[in-house]
């Protein structure tokens, strides 16, 4: 079983959130448990205080790192856990990443809040440090659940097909091919013929085709690094 936690403010908000759908039943079901520490609890002041200015002045308050520290140690991360801190300035998180993660064993999440956290939990605490894009927000715990999910539905038996996740975007570095389903014809817009007549091996080639001639136009910085096949070139 894959355990992940999360370090935050609020852990309501995120084991809430993560108690729906395909990830209620990935808990159900015994492939992964959900925790979370908050750093308030570890605070001594009257406030319980878990930020403060910043040195050398700007606006915004920082997270403190003893505090941070501290909701760690609580979910005792086994050795060789994974401690991922959410931050815009992190490693571009992607689907590599994901399946790295989802065979670690324990992976636990700090999730920022205010301007930031003290660098020192970066550098000192965590392992990992990634970001979901090149925009912010204004807290780590998003981030964090969308990279919880993706890592837990890449675990065995979460998914109802064992095969689903094998055709999802980024897999094999393309993006994923057009889906349909019924009815025939929405808005003027039919199902294309070769998804309706049978003919698997056409099927097949039809998405691949879908594939590279989306990867190109959408993501030309994915498709310049995809490793393509000898006959993609036919098909483009």
């Amino acid at each position: 079983m894959l355990r992940v936690d999360f370090v935050t403010l609020f852990p309501e908000m995120i084991l809430g959130a993560l108690s729906h759908s395909i990830m209620g039943r990935a808990v159900d079901g015994g492939a992964v448990e959900f925790r979370a520490s908050n750093p308030r609890d570890f605070a001594t002041d009257k406030h319980r205080s878990v930020d403060d200015t910043s040195y050398g002045g700007g606006p915004g308050m920082v997270m403190m790192a003893p505090l941070v520290a501290a909701a760690l140690e609580s979910l005792q991360p086994s050795a060789g856990a994974a401690v991922v801190l959410c931050d815009a300035a992190g490693e571009r998180f992607d689907q590599k990443a994901a399946c790295a993660l989802s065979g670690v064993g324990h992976v636990v999440f700090l999730c920022g809040h205010y301007e930031g956290i003290d660098e020192r939990v970066r550098t000192k605490l965590a392992t990992h440090c990634y970001s979901v894009g090149d925009f912010v927000v204004t807290g780590g715990e998003l981030p964090a659940m969308a990279m919880a999910d993706s890592i837990v539905r890449l675990l065995t038996g979460v998914l109802g097909d064992p095969e689903s996740h094998r055709d999802d975007s980024f897999e094999g570095g393309l993006l994923g091919f057009p889906l349909f389903t019924r009815p025939e014809e929405f808005m003027g817009e039919a199902v294309p013929d070769v998804l309706r007549g049978g003919n698997h091996a056409e099927i097949a080639r039809w998405r691949r085709q879908e594939q590279l001639r989306r990867t190109r136009a959408v993501r030309p910085d994915l498709f310049c690094k995809a490793e393509l096949a000898g006959t993609d070139s036919d098909l483009l």
